[in-house]
């Protein structure tokens, strides 16, 4: 990849997002291959929110490549005591080779990537989550074939940087993608106009929508996430009621393909955002779905750290 960094889906090009997919999936096919890729490289990895998949996944992967894995909380760090994330990305740039960082706000990741002279990947923030669609498009790839082009994509629920991230990938891979939120809660017009240009090239489109049963008709995939994610647990009542009729059911399965898959980035809370039925039917595949954030992001981690090698 041309881009130090891997911040959003935007930092790499259509041939470079379809490239690093490939790359994840012979990662995936032939880790032995791969057993000493990053061999002595240490990757710290900051964590502002906890996370189950995103510290397993990075701790395993790099350690599958031969190198290490350096976890840093909130405690375990200056910046919530005052120092600057410039100075933190300077200092950690001498003594790691790369850096991961899931924290609350995107300027953090985006500061980070400015000050560090090694490579630094975006774990989550709170605009998007490109490592999550890298595993998203790679399952859908391994369920349905390696040109997604012409599919149709429908995520139920907030249009948060998940979201975001689906439409900016979908857009690169010729995924026609529609969103089905409540008004309020519709992804930012900016990324809709950043994966605009892509979407005119490979000829897909991007849809907004408030009525989620239609948009579920003829879909190839359904996917959804938490209505009210990490920090905006004060918001929890306030969304539980904007989003009634907006759980993933199985009438909404009904509705799409025959074929159709469910996707879920996890944790799923069954019986808010997604009935269990859906959750734990053959149609679902939110399990591959977590392993593959492994390997779609050990193929980042080679992209941008193996450069240093």
């Amino acid at each position: 990849m041309k881009s130090k960094d891997f911040l959003t889906i935007s930092d790499v090009s259509i041939e470079e997002f379809e490239g690093l997919l490939d790359k994840a999936d012979e990662i995936k096919a032939h880790p032995e291959q791969y057993r000493t890729a990053l061999a002595g490289q240490t990757l710290a990895m900051i964590f502002q929110k906890p996370s189950t998949r995103t510290r397993v996944s990075f701790e395993v992967g790099i350690w599958q490549l031969g190198g290490y894995a350096l976890y840093l909380s909130g405690t375990d760090i200056q910046i919530g005591r005052g120092e600057t994330i410039a100075d933190t990305a300077r200092v950690l740039s001498r003594y790691c080779d790369g850096i991961m960082a899931r924290v609350f706000g995107h300027q953090d990741v985006v500061d980070l990537g400015r000050y560090a002279t090694v490579p630094v990947i975006n774990g989550l923030s709170d605009l998007t989550h490109p490592c999550q669609a890298a595993a998203d498009y790679m399952t859908l790839r391994e369920k349905r074939g390696r040109n997604v082009a012409g599919l149709k994509l429908v995520y139920v629920g907030d249009g948060n940087n998940v979201a975001h991230s689906l439409i900016l990938a979908g857009a690169k891979l010729g995924v026609n993608v529609v969103i089905a939120c409540p008004e309020g809660y519709r992804p930012k017009a900016e990324i809709i106009e950043r994966a605009l240009p892509d979407a005119k090239k490979r000829g897909s489109t991007i849809e907004v929508t408030s009525r989620p049963e239609d948009a579920c008709q003829g879909a190839d995939v359904i996917y959804t996430d938490v209505f009210t994610s990490m920090g905006q647990e004060k918001e929890k009542q306030e969304r539980a009621k904007a989003f009634q009729g907006y759980m993933v059911s199985m009438e909404m399965l009904r509705r799409a393909k025959p074929e159709c898959i469910f996707m879920h980035c996890l944790p799923a809370h069954r019986g808010e955002e997604v009935e269990a039925a859906v959750a734990d039917s053959p149609q679902s595949v939110i399990f591959d779905e977590a392993e593959n954030r492994m390997h779609a992001q050990k193929a980042i981690m080679v992209e941008l750290m193996g450069k240093r090698k």
